[in-house]
C-alpha cells in the first residue's frame, strides 16, 4: 500500500490561499492554482517511484512459543531490505483478543526493536501479522507492507505457580520417600527378594529360595506404575462462569496440571481431555516427567465455552479413547438433579470399567447464603432457594456414590491439594 503523507496533503492544501492571494493581485493568475496541485501531484509520484520499494523488504519475527498467565514476553522484529534500509521505520503488531503488544506502535532503531506481549487470558493467542511503513526520501507518500506472520503463543496457565506448590506439598526428600512407600511393600508386582525381618509378613515367604540360601526370604512387592490418568474437564457454559472471581474451568485446569506434576513424577502416564457441546481436545496419554511441558503447552487449545454441556458425546468419545482401566477425573458443576441426569447416566456408564473421581467445587458463597441469619424477607428467599440447591447438590453426590462414582468435595481454593490427596489415597489402596 502507498498512500500520501501529512507533508503532502499540507503542500496541496497550501496552494489554494496562495492561489487567493493571487487572484487577487492579477485575476489571470488563478491557473496557478491548478499548475501547484499539479506539481504537489508529480513530486509525490516521483517519491513513491525512488526509495526501496514495498518488494524489497522482508521482516523476522521472534517470539515466544508459550506464556504463562500473568506473565511478559518480547517479540524480536528484525526489517531487511535488499538495498540501503530508510532511515525512518514504523512498526505495529496485530494480534487477537488473548494479547497484548506494547507498543502498539514502534519506530526501529537500526531496523531492530522489541515488543513487550501481556497475555490477557489463557487459550491460544495469535500475532496475526505485522505492518511496516517508511517514508519516501521526499517525505511525501508512506510505502506500507503487511506480512501475515500467524504466530501462534499458547497462552498457558503459570507453570511456576504449579510447580511451586507442587514442591511446597512435597519436597524432593518428601516426595523420594513417598516413593519408597508407594512402590515398596503395598502392591501386587514382584520387586525382589528380601531376607525375613521382624514384622514382614510370613504369606510373602518364598519357600523353594529359602531353602536354596537356607534362610528365610520373603517377596517383596511395589505398587504397580504406569497407570493411565485422565483428567476429563468440562469447559461449557457453567463452567466457565467464575467463582471466587476465577473461570471454574481455570481452577480445574491449575488443579489437573498439579496433580498431572505429581503423576508424571511417580510413573503414571497422564492425558488430558477437553469437552462442551462437543469433544475439544485429547492431548494424548503422555509419560515422563518431560512430559509436563508438552502437556502444559496442549492446555492451551482447551477454550472457553458459552455452549452447553453434552455429556453423552462427551464421555462416550472418551471411553473410544481408553484402552484399558484407568483412573478418570471428572472436573464439572451442575445446578441441580434435572441438569445433572444425563451426567449421572454417563459416569455410571463410565465407571463400569474405569475408576471415575468426580472433582466437585464446594460453591462457600452459596453456603453462606444458605447459613446467613435472615434481617429482611429478601434475606429468607435467598436462604431458602441456596438450601433447596444445596440439598439437590446432595441428592446428585449420592446417587454418583451408589454408582461408585469417587467424589472429592472441596473449597476452590484448596481444590488442588485435595486432588492431589486423593489420587494418592487411590494409588495407596489399589484401586487404580
Amino acid at each position: 500500500m502507498i498512500y500520501p503523507t501529512r507533508r503532502a496533503i499540507m503542500l496541496a492544501v497550501a496552494g489554494a490561499p496562495l492561489a487567493l492571494i493571487a487572484g487577487l493581485i492579477a485575476p489571470g493568475w488563478w491557473a496557478a492554482a491548478g499548475g501547484w496541485v499539479a506539481l504537489i501531484l508529480g513530486l509525490t509520484l516521483l517519491d513513491a517511484l525512488i526509495g526501496p520499494a514495498r518488494g524489497e523488504a522482508s521482516l523476522v519475527l521472534v517470539a515466544p512459543a508459550q506464556l504463562g498467565v500473568a506473565g511478559v514476553g518480547e517479540a524480536h522484529i528484525a526489517a531487511h531490505f535488499r538495498r540501503a534500509s530508510p532511515a525512518r521505520l514504523g512498526l505495529a503488531l496485530e494480534t487477537n483478543d488473548r494479547l497484548t503488544a506494547d507498543p502498539d506502535r514502534l519506530i526501529l532503531t537500526g531496523g531492530e526493536g522489541v515488543v513487550r506481549l501481556t497475555p490477557v487470558r489463557r487459550g491460544v493467542g495469535e500475532i496475526s501479522a505485522l505492518w511496516l511503513r517508511w517514508p519516501g526520501p521526499l517525505g511525501l507518500v508512506w510505502k506500507q507492507i503487511r506480512d501475515p506472520v500467524a504466530r501462534a503463543i499458547a497462552v498457558v496457565p503459570n507453570v511456576e505457580a504449579v510447580k511451586a506448590e507442587a514442591v511446597r506439598l512435597f519436597s524432593r526428600q518428601a516426595l523420594s520417600g513417598l516413593k519408597v512407600q508407594l512402590d515398596v511393600g503395598d502392591g501386587t508386582d514382584f520387586h525382589a527378594l528380601k531376607e525375613l525381618v521382624g514384622p514382614m509378613d510370613t504369606r510373602a515367604i518364598d519357600w523353594k529360595q529359602s531353602a536354596r540360601h537356607l534362610k528365610l526370604l520373603g517377596k517383596e512387592f511395589r505398587a504397580e506404575a504406569n497407570h493411565p490418568i485422565v483428567f476429563a474437564i468440562d469447559s461449557g457454559r457453567q463452567m466457565c462462569e467464575p467463582l471466587a472471581g476465577t473461570p471454574r474451568v481455570d481452577l480445574a485446569l491449575n488443579a489437573a496440571l498439579l496433580t498431572a506434576f505429581v503423576s508424571l513424577k511417580l510413573g503414571d502416564r497422564v492425558a488430558i481431555y477437553g469437552f462442551d457441546a462437543r469433544p475439544r481436545l485429547y492431548t494424548g496419554m503422555l509419560g515422563g516427567a518431560v512430559a509436563f511441558e508438552r502437556l502444559r503447552r496442549l492446555s492451551a487449545g482447551l477454550d472457553y465455552s458459552a455452549e452447553e454441556t453434552n455429556y453423552t458425546l462427551g464421555m462416550t468419545e472418551l471411553g473410544a479413547h481408553l484402552k484399558r482401566r484407568s483412573l478418570v477425573t471428572v472436573f464439572t458443576d451442575f445446578t441441580d438433579s434435572t441438569t445433572a441426569e444425563m451426567m449421572i447416566e454417563n459416569a455410571g456408564r463410565l465407571a463400569r470399567r474405569h475408576l471415575v473421581l468426580f472433582v466437585i467445587f464446594r460453591d462457600e458463597e452459596l453456603e453462606a447464603i444458605a447459613a446467613r441469619e435472615p434481617a429482611a424477607a429478601e434475606d429468607v428467599t435467598r436462604a431458602v432457594t441456596a438450601a433447596a440447591l444445596l440439598r439437590s447438590r446432595e441428592v446428585v453426590i449420592e446417587r454418583l456414590r451408589r454408582l461408585g462414582v469417587q467424589i472429592l468435595d472441596a473449597p476452590a481454593a484448596r481444590i488442588g491439594p485435595a486432588l492431589i490427596s486423593a489420587y494418592l489415597d487411590l494409588k495407596r489402596r489399589e484401586l487404580l
